[in-house]
C-alpha cells in the first residue's frame, strides 16, 4: 500500500438511503459513485431481524446494486462479541430472522432452558409468555444482551416495537440493564470497522442520527458526516455539546476526496 492511506465509508441505510420504501434523492448516483471509483464502503444496520440477504434485496429494488459483503449488521456484531467473550456458552433468543442465522453461523448454542445469556432482538412474533420467560432466566442468573436499542417509531399502524420498548419491561421485571452491542456502542462501531480492515482515523460514517450514528462515530475516533435526509433537523443541532464534521441536506451532496482524506 506504500504510503497511501486507505479510508472507508461507514452508511445508515434508513434515512441517509431511503425514507421507508422510498429511495433518497441522489442516494444511487452516490452509491454507484463509490463502487466506480472503488471508495470502500459498508452499510451499517440496527435491526438484527433482517439478514444481510433482506438488506441487498431491499436495496436493489432500490436500483441499488450491492453485494452482502457491503452489509454489516447488529446480528453480526452479537454474534463476533459472543464468540470473542462468551464462547461454549449457551443463549436463549428473544428475536428472529438475521439473528438466529448470524448465532447459528458463528456456531453459537441456542437452548430453551437454563441459558448462560438471553440475547434480545427484534421479533414480529413475541408474546407476553416469551417475555416471562426471558425474565425468569435472568433472574435465575442468565446475563442479559440487547442487539440494540433502538426507539419505536410511534407511528399509528406500525406494528413493530423498538427493542428499546421490550427492553424495558424485562429491565423493570429483572432489575438488570441489558448490554447493548449495536449503534451508538463502540462494540458494533469497532466490530464493523474490523471487518472493513479500517482504523478509527481511516473511517468516516454517514448517519442521519445525531444520538446514534454521530455520537457513535465520534466515541470511536470516526470523522462523521450527517445527512438532514431522516431524523435530524438542522435548527435542533445546537441542543448537542457534539458536532458532525459535516452537514449536508442528502448524500448526493458529498463530494470527493474528503477534505480530512490526506
Amino acid at each position: 500500500m506504500g504510503s497511501k492511506i486507505k479510508h472507508g465509508l461507514m452508511i445508515d441505510m434508513d434515512g441517509v438511503i431511503y425514507a421507508g420504501e422510498d429511495l433518497i434523492k441522489g442516494a444511487d448516483v452516490f452509491i454507484k459513485r463509490l463502487l466506480k471509483d472503488k471508495i470502500p464502503f459498508t452499510f451499517l444496520s440496527n435491526n438484527s431481524s433482517k439478514s444481510r440477504a433482506d438488506a441487498v434485496e431491499k436495496l436493489a429494488k432500490l436500483g441499488i446494486k450491492v453485494t452482502e459483503k457491503h452489509i454489516y449488521t447488529s446480528a453480526m456484531a452479537t454474534a463476533t462479541f459472543l464468540t470473542e467473550h462468551y464462547p461454549d456458552s449457551s443463549v436463549h433468543v428473544l428475536g428472529e430472522g438475521g439473528l438466529l442465522k448470524s448465532l447459528k453461523n458463528a456456531g453459537i448454542r441456542m437452548v430453551d432452558k437454563k441459558p448462560d445469556l438471553v440475547i434480545l432482538g427484534e421479533g414480529h412474533e413475541f408474546s407476553l409468555n416469551k417475555v416471562h420467560q426471558a425474565v425468569d432466566m435472568i433472574l435465575a442468573g442468565a446475563r442479559f444482551i440487547a442487539t440494540n436499542r433502538d426507539p419505536s417509531p410511534r407511528r399509528e399502524g406500525w406494528n413493530n416495537l423498538g427493542i428499546a420498548a421490550t427492553a424495558a419491561m424485562i429491565e423493570e421485571a429483572t432489575g438488570r440493564e441489558p448490554f447493548v452491542i449495536g449503534k451508538p456502542s463502540p462494540v458494533m462501531m469497532r466490530s464493523a470497522a474490523a471487518y472493513m480492515d479500517l482504523q478509527p482515523e481511516q473511517v468516516t460514517i454517514i448517519g442521519d442520527t445525531m444520538e446514534t450514528d454521530i455520537i457513535g462515530g465520534i466515541y470511536m475516533g470516526f470523522r462523521t458526516i450527517l445527512a438532514l435526509s431522516g431524523i435530524a433537523d438542522e435548527d435542533g443541532l445546537i441542543r448537542y455539546g457534539y458536532k458532525p464534521d459535516l452537514v449536508v441536506r442528502s448524500v448526493g451532496e458529498i463530494e470527493f476526496p474528503l477534505k480530512w482524506w490526506k
